[in-house]
């Protein structure tokens, strides 16, 4: 019986080691067959590495404010007896906005022009008199005195009447009403912004380690975000001689043309400044970088030394400024050099390759995207 228990066990364990042995031998096969399979070879688009000359630019975040901007309010207490302009509407410098109530001062006019004439005929007849030494020169005074008093009067109602008639004082655009019709005025009381909008004024700061590249007069570009696709262009009107001790930035006001009033003061923008001279600069797509925390980099197409084809080798790259399409690189390529323009994510380093441009994108330094 344990004979026979034994030969099962020992038939068991040579048809174990059989199996094992066939699977192992198959998993070698496996290993050897991977080894001598090659992966077929990534379909890629690639762009030459170009030199340019580029207007060296410097940038920074602007805000528009008014070249004129004044919240009009009401200079003497009164009741608003007359609302002359509409909201959002532009005016003309000198245009009646609001009437305050003046009916006093009107009923108090007349008398005083009265008592200036009074006073006039007084003086003249003195005049006569002291001519003839009929009257003494005290006298006299007091009658030029009295004319003046008089005058003083007349003028005081009068520009308290036009003080009450509130005009633009100069030509721009309103902005909301906040006065209503038979509401008492007190002085200081608000009536309506007034804002000259063209042109306009845009302030923003640099570092002073850059004011020694900025000298008034040199152009700006101005884009907004609220206006896709528009750039308006100016030119710097002042530096501040002054640099802010907390920052260390020195704030700048540039002004641009705004005909079609588009720029509105508060707006945010982006500012480029143009600096006087041009630099010679590398290109590539700037869907050619793969960006990582650890460094940015590029894929470097190149000839297989064995075999032919092409295969690839990641390159590590210092990046500068970005215009349209492309990116400025400072360091590690040179002009020249073929890299991988589209798809860089799945791609890794020595992978085998095929060139393919038919799909290729049409990079530009000032694209124009269709609207749709």
């Amino acid at each position: 019986m344990k004979k026979r228990i034994f030969i099962t066990c020992l038939a068991l364990v040579l048809v174990a080691a059989v199996l094992a042995g066939i699977k192992i031998m198959q998993i070698w096969a496996m290993i050897e067959q991977g080894k001598k399979m090659v992966p077929p070879s990534e379909t890629i688009t690639a762009a030459v590495v170009t030199s340019d000359l580029w207007q060296r630019e410097l940038s920074a975040i602007g805000t528009l404010s008014a070249v004129q901007g004044v919240t009009i309010s009401a200079e003497l207490a009164g009741k608003v007896a007359k609302i002359a302009f509409v909201p959002g509407h532009s005016v003309n410098k000198g245009d009646l906005l609001i009437s305050q109530d003046t009916s006093s001062e009107e009923a108090d006019l007349p008398g005083a022009e009265a008592q200036a004439k009074m006073a006039k005929a007084d003086l003249d007849r003195a005049a006569k008199m002291i001519k003839e030494k009929i009257i003494s020169q005290a006298d006299y005074d007091k009658a030029s005195a009295a004319y003046d008093q008089a005058l003083s009067r007349v003028k005081n109602i009068r520009v308290t009447i036009s003080k009450k008639n509130i005009r633009a004082p100069f030509s721009g655009r309103l902005g909301i009403r906040q006065v209503n019709l038979g509401q008492i005025l007190r002085e200081g009381d608000p009536i309506v912004t007034l804002q000259s909008l063209d042109p306009t004024f845009v302030d923003f700061t640099l570092p002073q380690q850059q004011m020694n590249q900025l000298n008034v007069d040199l152009r700006v570009r101005v884009i907004c975000d609220a206006l896709p696709g528009v750039t308006v262009e100016g030119r710097i009107t002042a530096i501040n001689p002054i640099v802010e001790s907390g920052t260390r930035n020195v704030q700048i006001q540039a002004t641009v043309s705004n005909k079609e009033e588009r720029l509105r003061p508060g707006m945010f923008v982006n500012v480029a400044i143009e600096l006087p001279n041009k630099e010679s600069v590398l290109l590539i797509p700037s869907t050619a970088v793969l960006y990582a925390p650890y460094g940015d980099s590029v894929f470097i197409v190149e000839s297989k030394k064995e075999g032919g084809g092409d295969v690839l080798r990641q390159q590590f790259v210092r990046l500068g400024d970005k215009r349209g399409d492309f990116v400025v690189v400072s360091n590690g390529l040179n002009e020249g050099d073929k890299v991988v323009s589209t798809g860089v994510f799945k791609l890794r380093n020595g992978q085998a390759v095929k060139l393919d441009n038919r799909l290729a994108p049409n990079f530009k330094q000032a694209p124009a995207p269709e609207n749709n």
